[in-house]
């Protein structure tokens, strides 16, 4: 006769879990392109507006603002207001290395309104990736560079947005819910052994490859919520 299962238990829906597999980044890829055409059509207008005007003396550069070009100092009090957590160094850096579209009038650079916005909805949006990494860290065990290889793997969800690859809110956000819910492999034999039950890692794994054990796979790792683990510390007990 096989062996009983440990116990019987069906999974519980998780409205969170839910949405973080249902994100589904070739429509935000898509979305993400029609969004760029609308930016940079409107980034044209406006760029070669200004700079017809100027260059006839129509209007002072002082007055670009009115137009919808802002300068790296202006675009950054924008950001502030929208209380993005980036530094006027660090945002300067990214106009230079135009990761962040600046034109340049005259002698001075200048951010056009549509880009700002579009930035700044970014953020709303999504995390950078060093940025989805901090966040995760506080709750899961994970370097960056495992990290990092698990979002060029496409096991974190991504989408490269100019030179920059962004993380979706949704997806880090859940991932930090099912963190502070649910134990990775690991954690979840830590905690068994403090309740003096024993098991080896194979065997638990062997128990999650069959289904045994009811589990979620999230981001390249497997995760069983804590009222599961909780029932099987208590079965195994009894079986003792």
């Amino acid at each position: 006769m096989g062996r009983k299962k440990a116990f019987e238990l069906k999974s519980k829906s998780d409205p969170v879990i839910g949405k973080i597999k249902k994100i589904d980044i070739e429509d935000m890829a898509t979305s993400r392109m029609s969004e760029e055409k609308e930016v940079h059509d409107a980034v044209y207008q406006i760029v070669s507006t200004a700079q017809n005007l100027v260059d006839q003396g129509r209007i002072e550069k002082s007055s670009l603002k009115d137009y919808g070009l802002f300068t790296i100092e202006e675009a950054y009090q924008e950001i502030k207001k929208n209380k993005i957590p980036i530094s006027f160094r660090a945002f300067g850096g990214r106009v230079e290395r135009n990761s962040i579209y600046s034109t340049k009038i005259g002698r001075k650079r200048y951010i056009p309104e549509p880009v700002l916005k579009d930035w700044v909805g970014l953020y709303k949006d999504y995390y950078t990736v060093r940025e989805a990494y901090n966040k995760i860290k506080k709750h899961l065990d994970l370097n960056m560079r495992a990290f990092i290889g698990r979002v060029e793997k496409n096991s974190v969800p991504s989408i490269k947005i100019g030179t920059q690859r962004w993380v979706p809110r949704e997806y880090v956000d859940g991932l930090t819910y099912v963190a502070q819910n649910y134990y990775d492999v690991s954690s979840a034999i830590k905690s068994m052994k403090k309740s003096n039950v024993k098991i080896k890692r194979n065997a638990f794994e062997r128990r999650l490859d069959r289904k045994r054990i009811p589990h979620v796979k999230i981001g390249g790792r497997r995760f069983i919520h804590q009222e599961v683990l909780e029932q099987l510390i208590k079965v195994e007990k009894t079986k003792k």
